[in-house]
């Protein structure tokens, strides 16, 4: 009887332990786990064979084409971008009805091509300044400034672009746009850039990201504010490649691309 109570106690003992040390704290880091488990998942996504097609705003071509190089680099996947003004790529998806996504300018420049359209997600913002010579060599203040004399204003194509129609939006809204002296329109907000950056135009008023040029500066106003918009990734009906376009959508969330969006000074969305 002793020999048996022995036994029994032995076994508990050693299930008691069994569950103590199952229960145990796992001393590894859980931010190490889930980096272990991220670089196991980046390390298989092997996409070699694949390819993208994707169109997107010549606005924002620099931190766009970052990206998309880092995933193809990463993934082996080809990326084939188009950089055009949102008319041109509305023309061309509707016209040849193939691509895997479309990043545009904003939300409203989707319309045009909504019937594409499976799946969108927002970016970053899109925040229009009012640009002008390093220096400001006018003193413009603000929009009201633009009407003054001697003031050449620039402007983006408001068929063409989200920020030519944002911009005589603006000045519409506040009476002054059958006042100023526009000199010329252009297709894309990095031509006005470069424009008011030489001196040929006292001011433009383009995307915040496109400022970052030499011989350009912001100028310190409210009257834009309510304009802000928001970029955003829509996935089109006439994508070839679902896996790609799958792994790249999921590509677009990470930490990777959206600090690649905020060293050209896009905000992310949140």
């Amino acid at each position: 009887m002793k020999k048996r109570l022995l036994s029994v106690l032995c076994v508990t003992i050693l299930s008691v332990a069994t569950l103590i040390g199952c229960g145990a704290k796992d001393d590894t880091p859980k931010e190490k786990v889930q980096e272990e488990q991220q670089e196991e998942k980046e390390e298989g996504l092997n996409l070699e064979g694949h390819s993208m097609m994707v169109y997107c705003g010549a606005g924002m071509q620099k931190p766009f084409q970052e990206i998309a190089d880092v995933f193809q680099e990463t993934t082996k996947c080809e990326m084939n971008i188009t950089f055009a003004n949102a008319g041109q790529i509305q023309s061309q998806i509707t016209t040849s009805e193939e691509g895997d996504m479309f990043i545009a300018g904003s939300a409203e420049e989707l319309k045009p091509v909504e019937e594409y359209v499976t799946g969108q997600k927002d970016l970053v913002k899109h925040i229009p300044v009012l640009a002008v010579a390093k220096g400001n060599p006018k003193s413009i203040t603000g929009l009201d400034s633009l009407t003054e004399e001697g003031v050449l204003f620039i402007m983006g194509d408001v068929e063409a672009t989200p920020i030519g129609k944002i911009a005589k939006k603006a000045l519409s809204e506040k009476g002054i746009f059958d006042q100023i002296n526009i000199v010329a329109n252009t297709t894309t907000a990095p031509q006005m850039a470069t424009v008011v950056a030489k001196g040929e135009a006292d001011a433009a008023i383009i995307w915040k990201e496109n400022c970052k040029v030499d011989g350009v500066e912001i100028v310190d106003t409210k009257d834009l504010d309510t304009y802000v918009k928001t970029i955003p990734a829509a996935s089109l009906k006439c994508a070839a490649d679902k896996e790609a376009l799958d792994a790249f959508n999921e590509f677009l969330d990470s930490d990777v691309a959206k600090e690649i969006w905020m060293n050209y000074g896009y905000e992310i969305v949140k």
